[in-house]
C-alpha cells in the first residue's frame, strides 16, 4: 500500500488540498486554511521530503491550468467510488474545456437518462475537484447549481474557461 501524502496549492480562488501517493492523486479539495500540522510549510509544495510523482505533477498541472496554459489534465488518479460513480466521473472528463453540460446530458452519456439525481449525487462526491470537471455541469435550464467549493468558485472556473454565463 502506498503512503498517502498531503500537499497544498494556493489557487486564485482559494487553497486546495491535494492527497495521494505513488498510485495517484486521490483528492483535490478546497480548504479554508492550512491545518496546524502544515503551518510553516510553503503552501505551494507542502510536506516533508520529495512529493510522490503524481502529486508533484498535479501541482504543476494545476498551476498551468490557473495560468491559462492547460485545458486538460493527464494526472494519474487513484479514486475509490462505486462503479456508477466512476462511470459518471469518466463521463465528466469528456465535457471539454470551455463547454458545459447538464446533469441530464451526463445521465444520457452513462446510458441511464432517468438517473439525473444519481448523476448529481456522483457529481457531488467527485473527490478531485477541477481535475474531473464537475464544475462544468449545470442545470438543464443552464443555471448554475451546487458546487462543493461554492457557487462563486464554480462561476469563476467557468468564466476562466471562457464560458459566457450572461444567460445564467
Amino acid at each position: 500500500m502506498s503512503e498517502i501524502r498531503v500537499t497544498y496549492y494556493e489557487s486564485p480562488i482559494g487553497l486546495l488540498e491535494v492527497r495521494g501517493g505513488e498510485r495517484g492523486v486521490s483528492a483535490v479539495t478546497f480548504v479554508d486554511a492550512l491545518p496546524r500540522s502544515a503551518r510553516g510549510v510553503r503552501a505551494a509544495r507542502g510536506g516533508k521530503g520529495p512529493l510522490p510523482a503524481p502529486l508533484a505533477e498535479c501541482l504543476t498541472q494545476l498551476e498551468e491550468y490557473f495560468q491559462g496554459r492547460r485545458r486538460t489534465f493527464s494526472i494519474k488518479l487513484d479514486l475509490g467510488g462505486t462503479a456508477f460513480q466512476n462511470k459518471v466521473w469518466r463521463a465528466l472528463r469528456t465535457v471539454r474545456f470551455g463547454k458545459m453540460a447538464s446533469y441530464k446530458d451526463v445521465a444520457r452519456n452513462v446510458g441511464n437518462p432517468a438517473a439525473t439525481r444519481a448523476v448529481g449525487g456522483a457529481n457531488h462526491r467527485n473527490p478531485v475537484s477541477i481535475i474531473i470537471p464537475c464544475h462544468r455541469i449545470v442545470g438543464s435550464d443552464g443555471r448554475l447549481t451546487g458546487y462543493g467549493g461554492g457557487l462563486w468558485r464554480k462561476e469563476w472556473l467557468l468564466r476562466h474557461e471562457g464560458n459566457d454565463l450572461s444567460s445564467s
